[in-house]
């Protein structure tokens, strides 16, 4: 006798389906009999020139030492985060991928019983990680596809204990100002924690975004949340990180698993980190491939949600599950995004320039077809 395993989990995890990445190249390749070398993949936001080749060099360096554990400290990385954020080693939490901080939040802050706060079309690990460990998820409507700051601070009740928004929002591109964080902070309970995502701001340029940094001193409740999968290219190696008041710190460290970034990753990340020129030159052909992704939509006649990240969310004026499919015939792998609510939506990940013009010459063969 065999017991339902699917009803004895935990009635959130029920209600959940598992997250579904990206296509990846090897994949396509088999399915479809596509030579891989002709495949593109605009589908994951992974940083289109490669890794830092600092922290390549790192690596190398470090490859004869991976029969050794980890530092479960990570003493180097904080060190070297505390003196570039401004903040204190005890205020730093690592955590493998900045999707593990989120997990680590839920699992420290979440319960039945309890809620967190986060907006329609907002990053799919929030309802994952809340569902998860039994807690409810209060989802306020958006507004432009972007965070509607007023209508989260409205869903928080006395149940609220964690808050979360991203900025720029993942798959929206959308992005709130200085002004609008500050306000939202100072109406948000105290025994409310806000999760300040903020895993594509070194795409960022000007004033258009606030640095979470900037209000981490008064506001004991603010987390900011920072990868290195991004701009600094280090996707496969997994290390994100948390930046709060020494009090979350601590709570979060009680639950983080011991050795939960690897070796390669925390000398990877160290030596990234300091690999200035490379996140500037990151930032700017990311800027140079919005606007070559801008202007051929722009051609296509075809809109867009504005985006500050490095994708860019493209309504192609009809279900977008087709279109999907044609352009992966076509060995052109983008993200439909139909599962957050934009059945009509592609997401699409900036590009080398090569890259960004095939994906315009196959969207536009597709959608020629009907």
């Amino acid at each position: 006798m065999s017991g339902d395993f699917l009803a004895l989990a935990q009635a959130g995890v029920q209600k959940l389906s598992p997250y579904v990445p990206g296509k990846p190249v090897d994949e396509l390749a088999r399915e479809l009999n596509i030579d891989p070398a002709r495949i593109i993949k605009l589908a994951s936001n992974e940083n289109p020139m490669g890794g830092s080749p600092r922290a390549l060099a790192a690596i190398r360096d470090a490859l004869a030492e991976l029969t050794r554990y980890p530092d479960g400290n990570g003493f180097d990385l904080k060190q070297l985060l505390s003196r570039r954020c401004g903040v204190e080693p005890n205020q730093v939490t690592l955590g493998n991928g900045s999707n593990d901080i989120l997990e680590i939040v839920a699992r420290a802050y979440l319960a039945p019983g309890l809620n967190a706060v986060f907006s329609e079309h907002a990053f799919a690990i929030y309802p994952i990680v809340t569902q998860a460990v039994g807690a409810d998820a209060r989802v306020a409507k958006a507004k432009d596809w972007g965070h509607d700051l007023p209508a989260m601070l409205a869903a928080i009740d006395s149940n609220t204990r964690v808050v979360f928004i991203a900025n720029p929002n993942n798959p929206t591109g959308t992005w709130f100002g200085p002004q609008a964080l500050a306000a939202f902070l100072a109406e948000v309970p105290e025994d409310v924690l806000v999760v300040l995502d903020e895993a594509y701001i070194e795409y960022a340029e000007g004033g258009d975004l606030p640095d979470g940094l900037n209000f981490l001193a008064q506001y004991p409740n603010l987390l900011v949340s920072r990868t290195f999968s991004k701009a600094y290219g280090l996707a496969s190696l997994r290390v994100g990180y948390a930046l709060s008041s020494p009090v979350v710190a601590d709570v979060l460290n009680r639950v983080r698993q011991p050795f939960n970034v690897n070796s390669l990753a925390l000398v990877a990340a160290c030596a990234a980190l300091d690999d200035v020129d490379f996140v500037d030159r990151s930032r700017q052909l990311n800027a140079v491939g919005m606007q070559q992704l801008e202007s051929g939509m722009r051609q296509l006649g075809l809109t867009w949600i504005p985006s500050k990240a490095n994708f860019i969310a493209v309504d192609v004026g009809r279900e977008a599950a087709p279109v999907y499919e044609g352009l992966l015939r076509e060995g052109v792998i983008v993200r439909p995004v139909a599962g957050y609510g934009m059945p009509n939506h592609l997401r699409v990940s900036i590009g080398l320039p090569a890259e960004n013009s095939r994906f315009l010459e196959a969207l536009n063969k597709v959608l020629a077809r009907g």
